[in-house]
């Protein structure tokens, strides 16, 4: 029943003693009530005569880190919502952390989850350097990173959206409607998830036959204000374009701004899409058609992974990708100044 190498029993090896699954035992550990009282009872013996321990026998805080490099996005409370959705379920407190990429604020949060014991630490639009990985490993934390700052590392679970099919299905939808002159307001260009939505934009482009026009994307930083200067700028152009995809909704909502200011409206002169269908895309107005993030969602996978990892189970799949979808409201319409012509194949 033990780990060759250190004498340990380990967590499959209570479930096979026991007749159990893993994630059984797992949820015996984290205490929760999904488990018929005689099976808990069973497992729970096991544990006991084995002398079972977790992580080099620590005791369990019970607190799962959630670190941000800033809160100053609904992005973000929907990223918190699902991780603490998953927490509550098992008995696990949050402790969320804004560290504004500096390296101070990272030492000092270090320093504070050292104190606190915290069990694990997901790490958002982060990535995580081979420094800040091994003063986690020395605190034995389990880190899983959300929406990855960079291209993913295969030993740290990570857990995205499908950034470029989602690009891709806004630029589509653009196209599908007679749109020739598409404008795109980048997001951080630092970030994977902002290249992988650029990426998608020109995938569409070229599944239309339509050449990128680099004069048609303008770089912002997913906030409103930026949106609202790309709208200026490319609403400026000689031939200004007749729909604009935004790589998040904030900056969509900031071209709302932009359209506006020049006397223009809101699909009538120009179509707009955004990404991430936060909860004001639905109370804009008009409506905002969206790319459809799953963040939630991506919050409740991370911190289930989490509390994986401190069981000792195997993350068999440590990248992965929750699916985006295209959703359709009032703000795209079909071209007025150029009819629809047929997409090339």
């Amino acid at each position: 029943m033990a780990d060759e190498q250190t004498g340990a029993v380990t967590i499959a090896a209570i479930a096979a003693a026991a007749g159990v699954s893993v994630p059984t035992v797992s949820r015996v550990l984290n205490g929760r009530s999904d488990v018929a009282p005689q099976t808990r009872e069973r497992v729970e013996q096991l544990l006991r005569d084995h002398g079972y321990q977790r992580r080099g026998g620590r005791a369990r805080a019970r607190l799962i880190d959630l670190v941000f490099n800033d809160l100053d996005s609904p992005w973000a409370v929907e990223i918190i919502r699902g991780v603490e959705d998953a927490a509550h379920a098992a008995g696990v407190g949050t402790v969320v952390t804004a560290i504004h990429r500096r390296a101070s604020a990272t030492r000092g949060w270090l320093d504070n989850l050292s104190a606190r014991a915290s069990d694990g630490a997901i790490l958002v639009t982060s990535e995580l350097d081979p420094e800040l990985d091994a003063e986690l490993r020395k605190l034995q934390v389990p880190a899983v990173v959300v929406d990855p700052a960079g291209v993913p590392g295969l030993d740290v679970p990570t857990i995205g959206a499908t950034n470029w099919a989602g690009g891709l299905s806004a630029t589509e939808h653009l196209t599908g409607l007679g749109h020739r002159r598409i404008g795109f307001v980048a997001g951080t260009p630092d970030l994977w998830a902002s290249r992988a939505r650029l990426a998608g934009y020109r995938a569409g482009l070229e599944a239309a036959g339509l050449p990128f026009d680099a004069d048609l994307v303008v770089e912002g930083d997913f906030g409103y204000a930026s949106g609202a200067r790309a709208a200026d700028r490319l609403l400026a152009l000689p031939d200004p374009p007749t729909a604009v995809f935004a790589a998040n909704d904030q900056m969509a909502l900031g071209v709302y701004e932009g359209v506006r200011r020049r006397g223009m409206r809101v699909p009538e002169d120009v179509s707009v899409v955004g990404f991430d269908d936060l909860p004001e895309a639905r109370w804009s107005s008009p409506p905002l058609t969206t790319v459809h993030q799953p963040l939630t969602e991506m919050g409740v996978l991370a911190a289930r992974t989490v509390l994986r990892m401190l069981d000792g189970e195997t993350i068999e799949s440590p990248r992965l990708e929750l699916a985006t979808r295209l959703v359709v409201r009032d703000s795209t319409t079909p071209s007025r100044l150029r009819p629809a012509e047929p997409v090339s194949s």
